[in-house]
Parts: structure tokens; C-alpha cells; sequence
């Protein structure tokens, strides 16, 4: 971890880039939202630098198919 404020500043850049540009999951787990269709929201809390607990709430009509 550096001091220098000019890579604190870098570093906080590219966290809001990723976070824009829907960049904070591995393709693996893309992946694997894809394959089980899910909609919903996922829930992540940081703190110092780690995640502190993840959770996700699925949407309403996750599989319409499935009521049909």
C-alpha cells in the first residue's frame, strides 16, 4: 500500500471506472449468473480494503417459464 496521495488518487479512479463500467465480477461468476438467469440485485460491503459480508436479493419474476 502506497502513501502517495497521487496513487491514492489513481487507485480511487479506477474503482469508480470498474464500478461504472460494471467491471466487479470475475467472469467466472458472470458466468455463472448467466447460466442460473439471475435477476436481482447483489449486495457487497466493504470495509478497509475487504469485504466485509455479500448477500443478494433475487427479482420478482426470476423465471417466468417455471409458472407457465
Amino acid at each position: 500500500m502506497s502513501d502517495d496521495p497521487a496513487s491514492e488518487n489513481l487507485n480511487f479512479l479506477e474503482i469508480r471506472r470498474k464500478v461504472r463500467d460494471s467491471e466487479l465480477l470475475s467472469a467466472s461468476v458472470e458466468k455463472l449468473l448467466w447460466q442460473v438467469r439471475f435477476s436481482g440485485r447483489l449486495n457487497v460491503v466493504v470495509q478497509n480494503g475487504r469485504v466485509l459480508r455479500s448477500g443478494y436479493e433475487e427479482g420478482l419474476f426470476r423465471r417466468r417459464s417455471s409458472r407457465e
